[in-house]
């Protein structure tokens, strides 16, 4: 049966996309709460969106609480949550949006960046807002939108001191953020405020897809630096994580700095719907790094490379890394990277399963992988083809 015709015949009583409560009941339940949302808004702002249609003159704005809930723009609070919570979630949050030249940011959004709590505002928008739930493979689900007439600051918002001396030290925005890392900020935050044009030294708005790889990259690189310096692991170790039909299974070896991500979509899956077989994408870095973009794999590639970083990080070691990340059919709300950083930390938090050799440790892998070990030695250059006779 192919996915697009799971709801007709289904109609919220099998569950046969695997998603338990049904999403379509979950999303009308909450455009009946969005049409009761009124012009004039007063309430926290925990985060602000900035899109990237029509740069240099994009969407941004703030998005405003409908709720009290503290976890709305946390999606490091988020591991466990199924997809119906997501998105009842995120529905607590509205987004008014205006064009804005990214070369001359709004203050206000600066400050709501900056911010240790979500400052009041109030707002006026040209009319009623819109349910138009959208998903990205980037950033978090996004709930009711709305144009903007205007909003203001309703209080002075309180921002940490050694954040502000940071933000305000001229730094390049690369220094900035590891900075601001250091002294303990989240990721995501760090997303946020890169977003609002408060780093680098010609502080310009960046679209937030932009943002969230940008960090990653950037701390990830940072992280390698150090781990470069550390001793190399003595044993061969397997972490494992699950979570949102994404399954991962991270190999790290005795040897220098090396790192590969394989991605495995199922047939029915986000981005292979209509595939026949499961699509595969490789991308790997070596020891002295890698100049080009991650294509195949984008933002999810980014996650998952610091996820890995701070995981060695903390172990003060270093090693050859291979990521076995594979995607069931089960995935087709997409609810962004984040969910591959914490699947990632959480396989770290949980520890290894530790083996005596390399031949071992992939006897285990080979069992456990949906598709096997095959597919991905055919393409792996840190396993190696040699390999690949033993798990044909």
């Amino acid at each position: 049966m192919r996915p697009a015709n799971l709801c007709l015949y289904c109609r919220s009583g099998r569950y046969l996309c695997g998603h338990k409560p049904c999403p379509l009941l979950a999303r009308l339940r909450i455009e009946g709460r969005v049409k009761q949302i009124s012009q004039d808004l007063f309430g926290p702002a925990p985060s602000i969106f900035i899109g990237r249609d029509g740069w240099p003159r994009v969407f941004s704005g703030p998005l405003a609480a409908l709720s009290d809930r503290p976890d709305l723009d946390r999606p490091e609070s988020w591991f466990g949550m199924g997809y119906h919570q997501i998105i009842e979630l995120r529905s607590q949050l509205l987004r008014g949006k205006e064009r804005t030249d990214v070369r001359n940011p709004k203050e206000e959004l600066y400050e709501i960046a900056l911010a240790n709590r979500p400052p009041d505002v109030e707002i006026r928008l040209k009319k009623k807002p819109y349910y138009r739930f959208s998903f990205s493979d980037i950033y978090q689900p996004m709930g009711p939108t709305a144009p903007l007439e205007s909003f203001r600051l309703a209080e002075n918002p309180r921002v940490s001191s050694k954040a502000e001396r940071i933000v305000g030290e001229g730094l390049k925005a690369g220094e900035a953020l590891w900075q601001l890392y250091r002294l303990g900020i989240e990721v995501s935050r760090l997303s946020v405020i890169l977003s609002a044009g408060a780093l680098g030294l010609e502080k310009r708005l960046v679209p937030t897809r932009w943002s969230i790889t940008a960090v990653h990259q950037v701390l990830a690189g940072r992280l390698i630096r150090q781990i470069k310096l550390f001793r190399q692991v003595e044993s061969f170790m397997l972490f494992s994580s699950e979570y949102l039909d994404n399954s991962f299974h991270i190999l790290v070896m005795p040897g220098q700095w090396e790192f590969e991500n394989f991605e495995a979509w199922a047939p029915g899956s986000l981005w292979a719907r209509t595939a026949k077989k499961p699509e595969i994408t490789c991308e790997y870095e070596p020891w002295q790094g890698r100049s080009s973009y991650a294509e195949s794999q984008a933002g999810g590639y980014y996650a998952s490379r610091l996820g890995v970083a701070e995981g060695l990080f903390r172990l003060k070691r270093q090693g050859r890394v291979v990521v076995f990340r594979e995607i069931s059919e089960g995935y087709i709300i997409p609810v962004g990277v984040w969910q591959v950083l914490e699947n990632v930390r959480n396989a770290f938090r949980r520890g290894p399963e530790r083996f005596s050799s390399l031949q071992e440790a992939l006897e285990v892998l080979d069992r456990r992988l949906r598709l096997g070990l095959k597919p991905y030695l055919q393409k792996s250059r840190i396993l190696g083809q040699r390999r690949l006779q033993e798990f044909g």
